[in-house]
């Protein structure tokens, strides 16, 4: 764990807008999806398509599902999202082993309010001693810089 080097700020923000173009990419074909089911196999009227309540909250479900199991998938599969990869950054337990499903979603649920602060959870990495984001901090993990020769 000591030759490890914890990613700073800069690549992980670099990161976070290089994943955030995918999860968009990935939101708005899951809305096409969501509402073309709602007007083509439920038949409902085009005015009427995601006015509902089922339909605004089945929608927001799909896309926290969706987010989630997308960043769990990565980190489980690689320790790391593809804008981590072109970022050199990967998440990994304390002991330099593949995240745990338990703390993939301990992640996704943190990142949350540490976004919704101004990004204070993952600005916190520039006053942590180990350079940890408030998602590293609860789910005993670690994002650590990585180098690919």
């Amino acid at each position: 764990m000591d030759n490890v080097v914890s990613a700073g700020l800069g690549r992980r923000l670099g990161a976070m807008a290089y994943d955030g173009v995918l999860v968009l990419a990935l939101w708005l074909l899951i809305t096409i999806i969501h509402l073309a089911f709602f007007r083509l196999v439920l038949s409902q009227p085009v005015e009427a398509v995601g006015a509902s309540a089922l339909a605004v909250w089945s929608l927001r479900g799909l896309l926290l599902l969706s987010t989630t199991g997308f960043f769990c998938f990565f980190w489980r599969r690689a320790g790391m999202t593809l804008g981590m990869q072109a970022w050199g950054l990967r998440v990994q337990t304390l002991d330099g082993e593949t995240i745990t499903l338990k703390q993939g979603l301990i992640r996704c649920v943190v990142a949350w309010p540490s976004l919704a602060v101004f990004g204070l959870g993952y600005w916190w990495v520039l006053f942590d001693r180990q350079q940890r984001s408030w998602p590293d901090i609860v789910s005993n993990t670690r994002t650590s810089a990585v180098s690919f020769r």
